[in-house]
Order: C-alpha cells, then structure tokens, then sequence
C-alpha cells in the first residue's frame, strides 16, 4: 500500500485537497469493489492541527502535522491562492519537510499554482516544470533557475512532477494512478471522473499577455509597438533601428525581459488576435490571416499549431458557437 500524503498549506485552494483525496480514495474503493486490498493510505499533513482557508469559510483538520508525519512514498502540493509571496512566506516551514521527504525516498508532485511552494525548495533547480499559464512570468521571475514548460500538462522528472493549471491537475491524478497501480484503473478512474485520457498541452487555453513585468523601458516600449501593429509586416531590424538599439543587442535584451525572441512575440502577438477573431466571428480562416498579417496560408497554420496546439480550423470549431 503506497501511502500519499496531501499538504494542507495556508491559503491553499481547498479543491485542490478534496479532489486528489476522492481521487485515490475512489481507487480504493474499486479495489475493494473486486475484493483486493487497497491501494493507498491519504492522509492530509499540515504545519498546525487545524488550517483556515478562505477567509475562515473551510476549516481543515488535517491528520498529522509535519513533526508526525509518516515517510510517504508520494507528497502532493496543492495549489496555492492570493499574493504568493505572501502564501510562500506563511508555508515556508515545509521547505526543509519536502526537501527531506524527497532526500529519503517521496517523490513530490505540485497541482497548478502549487509548483511556487515546490519550486521554493530547490528541488527543481535546472529540471523543467509546469504550472499555471496566467503565473508564467510570474514563476519566471522568481524563479529563473527553473525551466518553465507552460505549454505542458504535466512535467515528470526523477520523481518530481508538476501539473499545468486549473483542472489540468487531474490528468495528473490520472497520471499518478496509472503509474501505482495500472492501467486498467487508470481508465476506469478516468471513466468515474470523466476525464480525457492523454490530455498533455495547456497550449489553447493560454492567453497571451507578455512579459512585461520587467525594467527595460526601452523593451517595453518596443512590445507595446508590436501590439499596436502587429498587422503590418515587422522586422527585428526595422524595429531595432526604431529604437535605436543594435540588432544583436537588441534581440539579447528582448529575450532575457520578455522571456521570447523578437520573433516570436511578434507570432504569438498574431496568433493571439487570430485565436479572438476565431472565437467570436464569422470570418473564414483566410480572412482571419490577412488580418493579423499573414499572407501564405501554410506558413499561418504552422505557427498556429506550433502555438496552440490545433489547427485554425479545429480552434475555431472548438471555441465558436
């Protein structure tokens, strides 16, 4: 019997408690339903006896605190809410908790905003991970040591796991399930709960924002160009002699405040616009493209896809009434 230990942390979300404890609690109960032993031992950890969220709204009484707690082999990391710096410094006593499960043997997985308290251990210095894409240059910012794969559902390395945003975390679940019991109750459990199977990119729900979270006024300025005029054609030289900038220069400041190359924003600018228009409008895929400056309909449907992970066609059937 694996024994999962869900943390209860200040200003977690308390959904993402109750849904991994009904998650494996379900699979307990599939087990007993064929006369099998269960699965997992769930238990809720947290750093006091009882934990308030939501303003006082939910009262949790988790089962241990972290100087009881037992060895897990699995330690989940909900998602957190409100200011993260502040949730951070009121859940920093599980820092070295996490730090030395992992050490003796847990692995450790985040749900959405969660990847911020697992992130702050250090434990994903140099690996990838995923989270949130609304806190993606948020997360970069504060941690740049961390190689974040927003575009990922989940991300899994040496026993570290992360999940993309909202919902996504329980393609996670169902991830997890599969990998401590098998494959059978990974479907019957995706059957229960209603889940797609294999969803792996949080690409199309991604709205792209920027980064603009940064010092260089110049940069700023030049984003702020960009999504003025985004349907005229631009280039990195033109735009570097705009502001006076050398190209190489140039392109090395755009990427380290934005995050993006100068190519790329200028794509993801496009696409963006291209996905709203596709959203809500009645325009054909080949207006849609010459709107947002596009001429050769291949070249449009490539970074497209490359973007958000369909075809125009496909977003637009997915996304229009």
């Amino acid at each position: 019997m694996k024994t999962i230990l869900i943390l209860v942390p200040e200003t977690a979300v308390p959904a993402a408690i109750v849904d991994p404890r009904y998650m494996f609690s379900a699979i307990n109960e599939f087990y007993k339903a064929a006369e099998l032993q269960p699965a997992f031992d769930v238990k809720l950890v947290g750093l006091t006896k009882e934990v308030s969220l939501n303003d006082g709204l939910f009262s949790v009484h988790p089962d241990y605190t972290i100087q009881n707690a037992p060895k897990a082999d699995l330690i989940i990391i909900p998602a957190l809410s409100g200011n993260l710096q502040n949730a951070l410094q009121k859940n920093e006593d599980f820092t070295p908790w996490i730090k030395e499960q992992h050490k003796n043997g847990s692995e450790v997985a985040s749900l959405c905003i969660g990847a911020f308290l697992l992130a702050s251990t250090g434990l994903l210095n140099g690996k990838s991970c995923s989270t949130h894409w609304l806190f993606a240059n948020e997360f970069r910012n504060m941690f740049p040591e961390i190689i974040l794969t927003d575009d990922r559902v989940i991300t899994e390395q040496n026993g570290i796991y992360s999940s993309g945003g909202a919902s996504s975390y329980w393609n996670l679940l169902l991830y997890l399930v599969e990998k401590y019991t098998n494959r059978e109750m990974a479907i019957m459990a995706s059957k229960f709960f209603l889940l797609e199977m294999g969803r792996n990119s949080q690409s199309p729900f991604v709205m792209f924002q920027g980064q603009k979270d940064h010092e260089d006024k110049q940069i700023l300025q030049a984003q702020e160009f960009i999504e003025k005029h985004y349907q005229t054609k631009l280039n990195v030289d033109d735009l570097a002699d705009r502001f006076g900038i050398g190209r190489r220069t140039f392109e090395r400041r755009f990427k380290k405040a934005t995050s993006n190359t100068v190519i790329e924003y200028i794509q993801r600018v496009k696409i963006e616009s291209a996905k709203k228009q596709l959203e809500s409008g009645r325009k054909t895929v080949n207006e849609v493209m010459y709107d947002v400056g596009y001429t050769d309909l291949k070249a449009f449907r490539d970074v497209f896809k490359k973007i958000v992970g369909m075809s125009p066609i496909e977003y637009r059937n997915k996304y229009n009434s």
